[in-house]
């Protein structure tokens, strides 16, 4: 059995809709540091446990999303739009 995400704008849908781009990392002010930089860009930690993720939905709303999911067991906690912090959908 597939697992769903809680798409915010098409509902739960199939993992298999959506591709990961990455870790959902907090983006240094435009004046920081090349050190600064270098780590945002280059450096990721490979956390066990909760963490959050970009992933877009390749084959239906096309939507950046903020994925929150547990890395060890792959459960999916919560969804919500990158550019709207305010809605968010829990799984």
């Amino acid at each position: 059995m597939a697992s769903l995400v809680p798409c915010p704008h098409c509902g739960p849908r199939p993992r298999e809709e959506f591709t990961i781009k990455g870790a959902a990392l907090q983006r240094p002010a435009a004046d920081a540091g090349a050190n600064e930089w270098f780590d945002y860009v280059y450096l990721r930690d490979n956390p066990r446990g909760a963490y959050e993720e970009y992933w877009h939905h390749t084959s239906g709303c096309r939507r950046w999303l903020v994925v929150a999911r547990d890395t060890a067991t792959h459960e999916i906690s919560a969804c919500r739009d990158a550019a709207d912090e305010t809605k968010v959908t829990n799984a």
